[in-house]
């Protein structure tokens, strides 16, 4: 089986690789840029920025994939605020071009493709002390939110159009070794092992701590993933939440990734952190996912939290 995956080189495609060749699998991936073909995976990477569908057309019938997982796409909500327009063309119009270029090409009865969402689709719920399935009306409150809400019904509409064989995750918060710079956990974990390396006061700065989100680790995302596009009764053009359906605070999070800490570091909250919109409570509904697949987390919490530390340690050469 060959699978190919856009946006390889980042953080949930580095970890798709590396799981998909575990299981057998033959992957490519896709760039947008000259200098970024390389990849922990051993993958073979073409540079194509999704910008032109003629290009994409004629990678698909080179590398003729069974498999299309869509991962390009800006996906920081801060960043959707500072750049609305260059949001809504990264995961709307090359979403589209991806999924035209796919119709039109010579694997277009055979390739199965699965566009990659968000919780923020769902934005803010009438009930939030109630878990959020596939269900809920969408409502975003960002414009990270609106485009991915956008792409979902885009992939509806290739299938109920076209016969495209693509599905929609709506992912919530994932979290793992690998993640930029820019979410919570990394961010956190980032400020801490700054702080290891200096003497001193040690001084902490984050935004709002008693939200509660659903987190799961990538690579249990990841293995997700590979089940929804190959498990046989995949209904197409649907919605599948992936989430791991516990509710955690940021708090608490945060004290984990101290209490792995030897050092005292004192937490203030910083304004320029705080969201203009936010919400207090989302817990995501994983049974559809659960029942089409069987598919649940395997990574706990605490585990994923330490090997986060641990990476970040190691990239930024602490020795505790």
């Amino acid at each position: 089986m060959r699978a190919l995956i856009t946006g390889i080189n980042g953080f949930v495609g580095d970890h798709l690789a590396n799981y998909l060749q575990s299981c057998g699998i033959e992957v490519f991936g896709t760039t947008s840029q000259i200098d970024s073909r390389k990849s922990t995976s051993n993958s073979e990477i073409f540079v194509n920025d999704l910008t032109n569908e003629i290009s994409i057309i004629q990678l698909l019938n080179e590398v003729r994939p069974e498999h299309i997982y869509h991962l390009a796409g800006q996906s920081n909500v801060k960043e959707s605020w500072e750049s609305k327009q260059g949001t809504l063309n990264t995961n709307v119009n090359l979403t589209l071009n991806l999924l035209e270029a796919a119709r039109k090409s010579e694997i277009s009865d055979i390739v199965r493709i699965l566009t990659i969402g968000s919780s923020e689709e769902y934005g803010r719920v009438a009930d939030m002390t109630v878990s959020i399935d596939e269900n809920v009306s969408l409502q975003p409150t960002n414009p990270y939110g609106i485009s991915k809400a956008a792409v979902s019904y885009f992939a509806k509409q290739f299938f109920d159009a076209y016969g495209l064989k693509v599905i929609h995750a709506r992912t919530f918060n994932h979290i793992g070794p690998g993640q930029r710079l820019g979410f919570v956990v990394t961010d956190f974990a980032s400020q801490i092992v700054e702080l290891e390396k200096v003497k001193g006061e040690k001084i902490i700065k984050v935004g709002n701590l008693e939200a509660q989100r659903d987190f799961t680790d990538v690579r249990d995302i990841v293995r997700a993933y590979y089940l929804l596009l190959s498990t046989a009764s995949t209904s197409f053009g649907d919605v599948y939440n992936v989430c791991s359906g516990v509710p955690v605070t940021i708090r608490s999070i945060l004290d984990k990734l101290l209490s792995l800490s030897e050092q005292s570091i004192e937490v203030i909250i910083d304004t320029n952190k705080l969201r203009p919109i936010d919400i207090p409570l989302y817990i995501g509904n994983n049974q559809k996912i659960k029942q089409l697949t069987n598919w649940s987390p395997e990574y706990t919490l605490d585990a994923t939290l330490f090997d986060v530390l641990d990476y970040m340690r190691a990239k930024n050469k602490v020795v505790q």
